[in-house]
């Protein structure tokens, strides 16, 4: 198992990473740039909830079927159904603050429970780098987001 946490704070308001966070439309890959666009496929949405299949092209291919989920106002939780690389259960969090400013703190938790070789070879480079490959890819979707990109979701 490789549990990842990252922290941030970002001049970015909640409601907008929240928004991007939710946005399951086909625009959702142009601001999560670490999702491939051929894996990405939406199943199901509801009022708080999604059913989601997202990956990356990393490692010849990384797929997993996630439900989303945002009933609670300061977090969206997604937690993994189905992957070629991780068993069910597999969880990220994402835990949105007000910082006072306007701006946001983010927190990051990302819990991978290997059901594959490639699994565990992921698991293994993410307790070494995952606090990086995680901060990094955040950095970007939050630049994008500071920058303006709106998504679709408000």
């Amino acid at each position: 198992m490789a549990t990842v946490h990252v922290r941030t704070d970002t001049p970015v308001p909640p409601e907008r990473i929240r928004a991007a966070l939710t946005d399951f439309t086909g625009r959702r890959p142009d601001y999560w740039p670490n999702l491939d666009r051929s894996f990405y496929q939406v199943h199901a949405t509801g009022g708080t909830w999604a059913e989601v299949t997202e990956g990356a092209a990393f490692a010849g291919g990384i797929w997993e079927r996630s439900r989303y989920d945002w009933s609670s106002p300061e977090a969206v939780r997604l937690e993994v159904i189905d992957s070629n690389a991780f068993r069910p259960s597999s969880t990220w969090e994402y835990r949105i603050r007000p910082d006072g400013h306007g701006g946001s703190h983010v927190e990051l938790t990302v819990r991978r429970l290997p059901r594959t070789a490639k699994g565990r070879l992921l698991a293994v480079l993410l307790t070494v780098f995952g606090r990086q490959i995680y901060r990094s890819d955040l950095a970007k979707t939050l630049s994008l987001l500071d920058a303006g990109y709106r998504p679709a979701r408000a």
